[in-house]
């Protein structure tokens, strides 16, 4: 099978060209890694001049070097000393004096200085104008932070959040006048549709649904329902349902353009565009709120924010902003919001009375306290301090997997296998699809109102009709039969159509849950940042489980938990207030070492074989060492900008790449390391060729809810173009 990178149309495997748009198939590019320092020309210029000697390296990874901060560490780089001996001791300007900068660019020009050559040539006034009236070293500033920082559009009347959840999805809008007078004036949709129990929900199930042609249907409960019907009249073959898909981009270790997941009856498509068009659906409903309301707000004039899992990667992230923005939001008007961090956001606002924590002063600057934001999906996990210009700093890096509520509905699921079996399970699913989901959503209360202390049996509705059916038609007994027969027989009885279960038996059902979120907060709290945490904000839909705040607090009886009010909705609210400011959060914790791929002079002490390469006059190199950027727990400000120089020659039309690599080590050596991954690659063209080498300033963003690269040749101060894109 192979999808067409055109249209995302899945084909044969004996297909040459794409069913659908009749385009030739397309061949991924070769995986890079190791194999792509090997079979590069280490002095083509394509790829970045080797940087060090030996003993440079050496030095990177003495003994104290991760101790340095970003910036000590840079300042104790070699950057780039192969173009003279003694070029990393120099400033800026030394360096360009020292060097001979293209005398052709203009009669005279080599008979200046350096200082005197650059003031006499245009430098970058695209960066800003009037930047020609600037000194040197002001200029130098101004390469150095060149995009650094982005620069957080005004234009905008409404900030919309969009909470795509695993389990279920909603929206909220606030007005940009509403958030100066009272920020907690965000307005939630309240109309979605509770499917057949024909309730009003604040949060509809993340399910869409396709017709045969892969074409919209109908999202949340409208598709689950309209796909019932279908197969009761047995005409949903062709349709496509994806229900709780989210996942895919935490389970999956790659994530590109040609993802594919498969619907509940196992058929493929392309995961981008199920994405877009679930996004598009909240846009639209929006769109329709705000008109609903007469609020004559258009949708360039809304700033939108898009929550994803702290946890998640950068490929991840990267892929949910191309899903948004295909599905017709402006990019330059897309925020990509941390739901753990929104949450806590949120709860800044909120008066100390809903926050269900007599003492906690959420506006204390020196206030720490861990985050546990509990989804559907996933359990993610940070620390925040308040800082004194009321906002709010990460003490360390958002830690968490997937143990959300799901994780439980999945061993509740397993508890009907072991006692109909599976295949009557799918069964079921595939022939009344209706009652196969309303016996999870009667499941959705039990998880909300089960108390740790309760004795007496727990009643859950079930399809007995159905699952009677398909009991006589597959196990040739009735449904009586099969549970009198069962592993659970004196645990679990039938009466009146209900399943009446033993308490402990529901309670196992959320045990190993509840045990791996006490685990992941445990590890955070014997963390150097975290000992003197004393309070932890429990957020949410899955934290309004009372078995899960029993749980904690008995784990942890020195801390106090802090349960607010609409824990549900607190990362959508909280969404819409960063929104508002983006830089709420002024500083985060690495959650991995970034880096390229260099080679320096082999040195057997050090170096292993495998890594060798002879050049064709027999100087040996060692190929794909991590060059780190920066490293894993390392504190790193918003919007900072972490610069490399590369020497790179641009005399043929083809663009300049250069690799990034991200490693879950603090200290790895080798980029095809199990820990590391090929997160992207960065293209760079110039504006014209040139015979001369040029020295380009590629500054790597850190920092923010998203990676960012640019880069800026620094001879002429244009910042070329380019484009990075995650694997």
């Amino acid at each position: 099978m192979w999808v067409c990178l055109n249209c995302h149309e899945y084909n044969d495997p004996n297909n040459e060209k794409c069913g659908k748009c009749e385009i030739p198939r397309q061949q991924k590019e070769k995986p890079k890694g190791k194999h792509e320092h090997k079979n590069a020309n280490l002095f083509n210029r394509k790829t970045m001049y080797t940087r060090g000697n030996s003993k440079g390296w050496q030095k990177a990874i003495q003994p104290g070097y991760e101790r340095q901060s970003v910036v000590g560490r840079l300042e104790a780089t070699s950057l780039a000393p192969t173009i003279q001996p003694g070029y990393q001791r120099k400033s800026a300007v030394g360096r360009l004096e020292s060097t001979s900068l293209a005398p052709t660019i203009q009669p005279g020009y080599q008979r200046k200085s350096a200082v005197g050559r650059l003031e006499a040539t245009s430098l970058a006034p695209t960066i800003q104008p009037g930047n020609e009236q600037k000194t040197f070293a002001e200029r130098l500033d101004a390469l150095s932070l060149a995009g650094s920082k982005k620069e957080h559009d005004s234009d905008y009347l409404v900030v919309a959040a969009l909470d795509f959840g695993t389990a279920y999805s909603g929206y909220a809008f606030s007005m940009r006048s509403d958030f100066k007078t009272d920020p907690l004036k965000i307005h939630v949709n309240q109309a979605w549709n509770a499917g057949s129990r024909q309730l009003l929900s604040l949060k509809t199930p993340t399910a869409l649904l396709l017709n045969p042609d892969k074409e919209f249907e109908a999202f949340g409960y409208e598709a689950e329902t309209t796909y019932a019907n279908l197969a009761m009249d047995d005409t949903n073959s062709g349709y496509f349902l994806f229900r709780r898909f989210k996942m895919n981009l935490h389970n999956k270790k790659k994530i590109g353009n040609d993802l594919i997941i498969e619907d509940i009856a196992g058929k493929p498509m392309a995961a981008l565009d199920v994405f877009t068009l679930s996004i598009k659906t909240l846009v639209k409903h929006v769109m329709a709120h705000l008109e609903k309301r007469g609020t004559g707000v258009k949708l360039a004039e809304i700033r939108w924010v898009l929550t994803v899992p702290a946890i998640w990667t950068d490929s991840a992230k990267q892929f949910m902003r191309k899903g948004a923005v295909q599905a017709g939001i402006p990019e330059n008007k897309l925020y990509i919001a941390l739901e753990p961090e929104a949450a806590s956001i949120f709860c800044q606002y909120l008066p100390t009375e809903k926050l269900n924590g007599a003492d906690f002063k959420m506006a204390k600057p020196g206030t720490k306290y861990m985050v546990v934001d509990l989804g559907g999906g996933t359990a993610d996990l940070t620390v925040h301090e308040k800082v004194s210009n009321e906002n709010l700093k990460e003490l360390c890096s958002a830690t968490g997997n997937d143990c959300g509520g799901t994780s439980v509905d999945e061993r509740f699921l397993k508890m009907f296998v072991d006692i109909f079996g599976r295949p009557l399970m799918n069964a079921l699913k595939e022939d009344d699809p209706s009652s196969y989901l309303d016996l999870f959503r009667d499941f959705e209360t039990v998880k909300r109102i089960i108390a740790p202390d309760r004795n007496t049996k727990v009643t859950i509705s079930i399809p007995y009709p159905s699952i009677n059916k398909c009991c006589l038609k597959l196990l040739n007994k009735d449904i009586d039969s099969a549970v009198s027969a069962s592993m659970y027989a004196d645990k679990v009885t039938l009466k009146g159509g209900k399943l009446r279960i033993d308490p402990e038996i529901v309670k196992d059902i959320f045990k190993p849950t509840i045990e791996s979120i006490t685990s992941l907060m445990r590890e955070i709290f014997e963390s150097a940042p975290s000992f003197d945490v004393s309070q932890i904000l429990l957020v949410g839909g899955f934290s309004e489980c009372a078995l899960v705040q029993d749980a904690i607090k008995r784990a942890f009886p020195d801390k106090r938990i802090i349960n607010p009010d609409e824990a549900g909705l607190a990362v959508l609210k909280g969404a819409c207030l960063f929104g508002h400011r983006p830089d709420y959060i002024t500083s985060r914790v690495m959650r991995f070492t970034y880096g390229t791929g260099i080679s320096l002079p082999f040195d057997a002490k050090i170096h292993d074989k495998e890594h060798l390469v002879k050049e064709e006059d027999g100087e040996e190199f060692c190929d794909g060492l991590f060059d780190v950027i920066v490293r894993k727990n390392d504190t790193v400000d918003i919007g900072t900008a972490i610069e490399h120089n590369f020497t790179v020659d641009c005399n043929d039309e083809e663009p300049w790449e250069l690799s990034l690599y991200a490693s879950t080590k603090e200290k790895p050596m080798y980029v095809d390391e199990k820990s590391c991954t090929l997160l992207g690659s960065m293209q760079i063209s110039f504006s014209k060729a040139s015979d001369t080498e040029r020295e380009l300033r590629v500054a790597f963003l850190f920092g923010n809810t998203e990676l960012g690269v640019t880069a800026t040749d620094i001879l002429t101060g244009e910042t070329v173009s380019s484009t990075f894109n995650l694997n």
